[in-house]
């Protein structure tokens, strides 16, 4: 049994971990922050949490994390990088959902995020945390910087043809699309219903914060330079979110040969389903699970193959994902608290 704190307990990922961990078998929760909300029982904002989650939201001095084993940062970036010194000296263990620690090379970390980082001396030790492409790496870290979302969608997708060397690096598109939300719980006009339903857009089209990190990862699974185009999209519905990957093939794969690349390398992993050849994954069929979809076309047998990925962007896409790293910290089994079903209709 091992302590755990969330750092931001109100936001989405927050209370998507807290709905995670309240059920897993190996985890007791310390301490959940919120300065604004301190002293309020999370089950007064988050119902769904009644008669699982007892604690109260507490500010931050209030919170002992120190006495934790490993600390959640479901916070905005900055706030984990800032906090992640002392909890380290401490002794815990530290895993951040937004960037402070993802991006290894600090000017470029900087340029996206717009704020210095305040411990770059942490970034070397970091591990990214991607289970299925990073394990070895997970399981011996002390922090962990949670992939983001789309990223999430478009390493998995491209992970086997990268490493097979069978397609042109130099040109990938992703065309990406997310519920709302993936932009957080906050006051946003865009996210209000009457902005965000009945309305599909683009956004982030001259260069997303999500694209340095992607190639950086991508870079590792090639010889070749990776040049990516990536737009995301936002679109009427509250979790979930679709990429479409097109990849251009370099050698001559005949689409049973395809498959098996995808099958192979996912087929000792619980959380990535390889779909057969053609097929047409749905948001839906991963809504509340820490399962990713994938399936493969080819487009009149062409030199284009075409990878379909969904997920949802809150449970594999951040939180879910997140509670994997932390089993394999730990050393428990990496699907223990996380073999959900997904919630259909």
């Amino acid at each position: 049994m091992i302590k755990v704190g969330i750092v931001g307990g109100t936001g989405y990922t927050g209370v998507e971990l807290l709905r995670l961990l309240a059920t897993h078998p190996q985890v007791q929760l310390q301490a959940v922050t919120s300065r604004k909300e301190d002293g309020m029982p999370i089950a007064d904002m988050y119902p769904s949490l009644r008669g699982r989650v007892s604690l109260a939201f507490s500010a931050p001095e209030k919170a002992n994390l120190t006495e934790c084993d490993v600390v959640f940062f479901a916070t905005p970036h900055g706030v984990a990088m800032a906090q992640t010194p002392e909890l380290l000296a401490a002794g815990v263990k530290v895993i951040d959902l937004a960037a402070d620690f993802r991006l290894q090379d600090t000017a470029v970390f900087e340029k996206w995020y717009k704020m210095p980082h305040s411990c770059p001396e942490l970034l070397k030790e970091s591990v990214y945390g991607l289970p299925e492409l990073n394990r070895a790496a997970i399981k011996d870290a002390r922090i962990i910087g949670n992939p983001g979302c789309y990223p999430t969608t478009m390493q998995l997708g491209l992970a086997p043809l990268l490493k097979a060397d069978v397609v042109d690096a130099s040109h990938i598109i992703a065309d990406c699309k997310s519920g709302v939300s993936g932009a957080g719980r906050k006051a946003e006009v865009a996210m209000l219903f009457s902005e965000a339903s009945d309305n599909f857009k683009a956004y982030g089209v001259s260069g997303h914060r999500h694209s340095p990190e992607t190639v950086e990862q991508l870079g590792k699974l090639t010889k070749q330079k990776v040049g990516l185009l990536f737009t995301p999209h936002l679109v009427p519905m509250i979790r979930g979110m679709h990429s479409t990957i097109y990849a251009r093939l370099t050698k001559d794969l005949d689409n049973v040969a395809l498959q098996a690349l995808f099958e192979d390398a996912y087929k000792n992993e619980p959380f990535v389903d390889v779909m057969p050849f053609g097929a047409h994954p749905e948001t839906r069929s991963t809504r509340s699970s820490n399962m990713l979809r994938i399936a493969l076309h080819r487009p009149n047998d062409g030199d284009t193959v075409v990878v379909l990925v969904v997920q949802d962007n809150l449970v594999k896409g951040s939180a879910g994902q997140a509670v994997q790293c932390m089993n394999l910290m730990f050393g428990f089994e990496e699907t223990t608290g996380l073999m959900h079903v997904p919630v259909m209709p």
